[in-house]
Formats: structure tokens, C-alpha cells, sequence
């Protein structure tokens, strides 16, 4: 079993998006969740996790608790350590402090070496209290209250690698997406090494650009020669040019996110980020038609994709043959609040937001 630290500010997104590097993700309380299993190598690219811990115990968020806890606990390891402790988003009335030193203690007790500095091994204190988040599609997403302190051995921590900035890109446009958001949306949407994302929207190509950082292949495409342009020189920065040594392949090109030159179940997902109601005719769309033939087309050439948007399209996502798995709110400032579908095609099984070709580490 392995404790999740999870980051930002919305819980139940952050579980979901680790789920697609562990297995059976449960919600324990505010920024801790736990699973059965990960992927190390998966882990190490979310965007809202940061870190997983392997499991030593789990008690109240309390110090003395934590104390007992890590005394009565199995500890199959050697060499040095260091405990580094947190109290999660200041919900558990706790010192980190004393809590470092009472577990550094009890780990001194028990035969190991402390170093602060470089340690062979570290041991993360978790402290967190209050209601967890509500959502139907993650598991332990109930909004009741909860009173916990995870101990766990680090075992992998996100890079958080991501693009720059996007107005320190070479090419960018107001409204782009911030980079920790499009990680998560295409890792949600299956991007990984020996895969394909497409973006049939893609801008400034943000989204297909954190796809191409966790080493899928890109392909993208935008109805506006401009931004066509501008995704290849981002692309060109960050990613190399497509397809060379260790480069992921990438392909960017103009073209209408309702007809797209691609054969059937060519990709291995899709995400795209929908024009705003303030962008209410596009090209020679309207708004509505664009974003249902989008799904169309996108239900034609993937069987997952995330959907991002200013509004709920549930029913369109629907009418186009997806199953949402799920459908999140994110305020980003007050003005705006995206809404995000996770979607399967209708023939595809579902999977709880996990892989089914993923074979997490079970230690």
C-alpha cells in the first residue's frame, strides 16, 4: 500500500489524475489519498501528486499517535533516514516541528542514522484533518470528515517538469493554459511513452506539449494558420524536432476539428480545450455544431478524451457515443470556471481511471 500527497487545491481531480498511475485510488483526507499500487515511472509525470509514499502506518493526525504508531511498525530498512513532516494545507493542529523530532527519534531507537542532508532513505509524516472532498466518480470522495496521519517511506516524487510559463514560450496568445493543468489533462486523456494524443484544437499547443513532455507522440491541429505556426515553433523549442533520438514524434497541422484526416481509432486519446462563449462563431462553425462534431470525430479516431470547456457539454459528449466517467468544475479566477469531462467511448470497458495496460509496482 502506498500513501498519495496530493497537491493543488481539489481533491478529488487530483485522484482521478493519479489514478492514472496507481491502482484502487481512495481518498483518506484533505491532500492524502491511498492505493494499492503504482507506477513509479507514471507517478513521477502527474502534475497534482507530489509524491508516493510506501506505506508504515496510518493513525490519527497526532503526534503521539504518530509516535506509537511508527514504534509498533515493521521497518525493513538500512542505512539513513530523515523524517520530514507536513501539516497539510494547516488542517491538523500539529508541530511538523516536534514531529520530526519525536519520529527522528524513535527511528534512532530503533538503530538507524540520521542525516538531514542525504539520506538513504526518508520518511514522510503526513498530518491532515477535515472534511474530504465530494464526488461521485473517486473513490472515499464523500465530503465526510476525517483525522489522519499517513507514515510512509518515499518511494516516488513527481518531476514537475513541465513547459514553461506560456508567456515565456516563443510563441504565445492571452488565455493560454496554465502547464500544470494541461499535464494533468493529458495524462488524464492516457498520454505516455509508446502513445498517441491528438488535439484537434490545439492553440498555442499547450495540452499536446505536456503529452510530448511524458514521451507521447503529438499530433495537433487548429483551424487558424497562426496558431499552426506557433505550436510548431513551442513544439520545436521544447520537444526537438519530431521523431529524432530521444524526441517524441509530433505532427501539427491546419485543419477542421469536425472532419479530421485521420482513420478510424488512429490515436490513442484526445484532448481539447473548446472555444469560450465569448468565442461564440469560429471559423464556419457555430459554437455548438463545432464542439459536437469535435466529439464526433474524436469518439471516431480514440477511445478516451477529456474535455475542457466554460460550460457543461454532457449531453452533446453523450449524443456523440462517450460515457462519462467523469466531470469536474476548477474555478481558475472569477470570472472563469472550466469544466472538464473525462470520457470513454461507449465499447471500451471502464477502468476507474486506470490504464488497462498499466502494471503497477505492488511491493
Amino acid at each position: 500500500m502506498y500513501w498519495l500527497e496530493l497537491a493543488g487545491e481539489t481533491d478529488a481531480f487530483a485522484a482521478r489524475e493519479a489514478a492514472t498511475a496507481a491502482v484502487g485510488v481512495d481518498l483518506l483526507a484533505p491532500g492524502i489519498a491511498r492505493t494499492g499500487g503504482i507506477d513509479r515511472a507514471r507517478v513521477r509525470r502527474l502534475a497534482y501528486t507530489r509524491a508516493a509514499h510506501e506505506a508504515v502506518a496510518r493513525t490519527d493526525a497526532d503526534v503521539d499517535a504518530a509516535v506509537a504508531a511508527l514504534r509498533a511498525a515493521s521497518l525493513d530498512r538500512a542505512g539513513s533516514v530523515a523524517v520530514r513532516a507536513r501539516n497539510v494545507r494547516g488542517t491538523a493542529g500539529v508541530s511538523t516541528e516536534t514531529a520530526e523530532r519525536e519520529l527522528g527519534g524513535v527511528l534512532v531507537d530503533r538503530g538507524f542514522d540520521v542525516d538531514l542532508d542525504d539520506p538513504d532513505h526518508v520518511l514522510r509524516a503526513l498530518f491532515a484533518a477535515g472534511p474530504r472532498a465530494e464526488h461521485d466518480a473517486v473513490a472515499g470522495a464523500d465530503g465526510s470528515d476525517a483525522d489522519v496521519c499517513a507514515l510512509g517511506w518515499v518511494a516516488a516524487e513527481a518531476a514537475r517538469d513541465f513547459a514553461p510559463d506560456p508567456t515565456d514560450r516563443p510563441f504565445f496568445q492571452p488565455g493560454s493554459m496554465a502547464p500544470a493543468d494541461a499535464r494533468a489533462y493529458a495524462n488524464l486523456a492516457g498520454a505516455a511513452p509508446g502513445r498517441t494524443l491528438l488535439d484537434p484544437m490545439c492553440g498555442t499547443g499547450g495540452l499536446p506539449l505536456e503529452a510530448g513532455l511524458v514521451g507521447a507522440d503529438a499530433v495537433a491541429c487548429d483551424a487558424q494558420a497562426k496558431m499552426v505556426r506557433g505550436a510548431r515553433r513551442n513544439f520545436r523549442e521544447y520537444l526537438g524536432s519530431p521523431g529524432t533520438d530521444d524526441s517524441p514524434d509530433w505532427h501539427v497541422a491546419r485543419g477542421d476539428a469536425t472532419a479530421l484526416p485521420l482513420p478510424d481509432d488512429a490515436v490513442d486519446g484526445v484532448a481539447f480545450d473548446a472555444p469560450y462563449g465569448r468565442q461564440s462563431k469560429i471559423a464556419r462553425h457555430e459554437l455548438a455544431d463545432l464542439v459536437g462534431g469535435a466529439l464526433d470525430e474524436a469518439a471516431r479516431v480514440a477511445p478516451r478524451a477529456v474535455v475542457i470547456s466554460d460550460r457543461d457539454w454532457r449531453a452533446p459528449a453523450r449524443d456523440a457515443g462517450w460515457t462519462v466517467d467523469a466531470a469536474f468544475e476548477r474555478r481558475v479566477h472569477r470570472s472563469l470556471t472550466r469544466h472538464v469531462l473525462v470520457l470513454r467511448r461507449g465499447d471500451v470497458a471502464g477502468s476507474g481511471g486506470v490504464s488497462t495496460e498499466m502494471s503497477p509496482e505492488r511491493e
